[in-house]
């Protein structure tokens, strides 16, 4: 499945655990803007360098009132370390059993050195104030993703 959520469409609900075992909701987020991104694995490259450069963006996308979550499949323990070890300072949602990824279309088939496989396509999505999705970027520059958001808030 492929991502099909497109802007203007009602953002799907969502319920989760942060990497400390908080429970995380859509709702709670109403009234502010969320770039919910979703990233394959904790601490591999490409990974890494799009959550240091969302870190190093933080107080640009914080001063336009808007909040950062990531989600992946990694389990609570991968999350807290991930954060350990780069300093991360935004949430990260274990997705251990896809529910997330699948209802924004980011688990699906991809093509990885020339097979086909199926994992997370790693795409942003900007949620309006509203719950509303305000763009979608589904190829995700992981060297310049807070410039790439600023582009659209």
């Amino acid at each position: 499945m492929a991502i099909s959520l497109q802007k203007g469409d009602k953002a799907p609900n969502f319920s989760g655990f942060d990497q400390n075992g908080n429970p995380v909701h859509l709702s709670d987020y109403k009234g502010k803007k969320l770039v919910l991104f979703f990233y394959p694995q904790d601490d591999t490259p490409g990974c890494t360098a799009n959550a240091c450069n969302l870190r190093d963006g933080w107080a640009e996308l914080n001063a336009l009132n808007v909040a950062l979550l990531g989600v992946s499949p990694d389990d609570a323990n991968a999350h807290q370390a991930f954060i350990k070890k780069y300093n991360l300072n935004f949430p990260l949602l274990a997705d251990t059993d896809k529910q997330i990824l699948t209802a924004y279309g980011a688990w699906g088939e991809k093509n990885m050195y020339g097979k086909i496989v199926t994992g997370v396509l790693r795409s942003t999505f900007i949620i309006d104030e509203e719950g509303i999705i305000q763009h979608v970027i589904k190829k995700v520059d992981t060297k310049a993703a807070t410039a790439q958001l600023l582009k659209y808030l």
